[in-house]
């Protein structure tokens, strides 16, 4: 068991399809001892229930005691907040925490939080992050893109953020979806300069070259 840190992440899940990738972007920051702060919204609520085996309690304490028992190994080190839970630390930039990865990003919170439009907890923990000059990452999770998105994700890397659709390579042979999943979230650790032995980097001996 990892000693967690102390300075928390956010991880946000919005109900863009594509949770898979969410709920191994936890395990991970779990397994690196990260302390996370997890924000669902309603929508996510839904897709989680379609796309894995999460059947997630709407209220925070629940899902908080829930997942701390799912993942017992890390005690103590998931914290959930509603959406609209607007007394959690991270509504304001007293708050403190390293970074917010938005995992996946639907167009409309891409949108929310471009025009700074923040009716939930999860636009205005990513406001907050952007003034505050905190790492913002959106994983943006659409295809095709309309040009509204466009500019929407030229706005927010504009601003500051790292935008990152869900995009996975092959060029490390994948066998199965499990490791098109580590795939994304190896190239969100990388930004949050997490280590992490999920695939092997460009150039490394016994595996296809990117």
């Amino acid at each position: 068991m990892n000693k967690a840190d102390p300075a928390p992440l956010i991880l946000a899940m919005t109900g863009a399809s594509g949770s898979a990738y969410g709920v191994r972007l936890l395990e991970c920051l779990l397994e690196q001892g990260k302390t996370v702060y997890l924000v669902v919204s309603d929508a996510a609520h839904l897709v989680l229930a379609m796309e894995t085996d999460w059947c997630l309690p709407k209220r925070a304490g629940e899902a908080t005691r829930l997942l701390n028992e799912r993942y017992a190994d890390f005690p103590g080190q998931v914290q959930v907040f509603a959406p609209q839970q607007w007394m959690a630390p991270i509504a304001s930039g007293s708050g403190r925490w390293q970074a917010m990865i938005v995992c996946p990003c639907t167009t409309g919170t891409l949108a929310a939080i471009a025009s700074g439009h923040s009716d939930h907890l999860i636009d205005r923990a990513a406001d907050v992050s952007l003034k505050e000059k905190r790492l913002l990452i959106l994983v943006v999770r659409e295809t095709p893109f309309s040009l509204i998105h466009i500019e929407n994700m030229r706005t927010l890397t504009l601003a500051g953020a790292v935008v990152m659709p869900a995009n996975p390579g092959f060029y490390h042979q994948p066998q199965s979806v499990s490791e098109l999943v580590d795939f994304m979230v190896a190239r969100i650790l990388d930004q949050l300069h997490i280590d992490h032995h999920l695939l092997a980097r460009w150039g490394e001996p016994g595996r296809p070259p990117s």
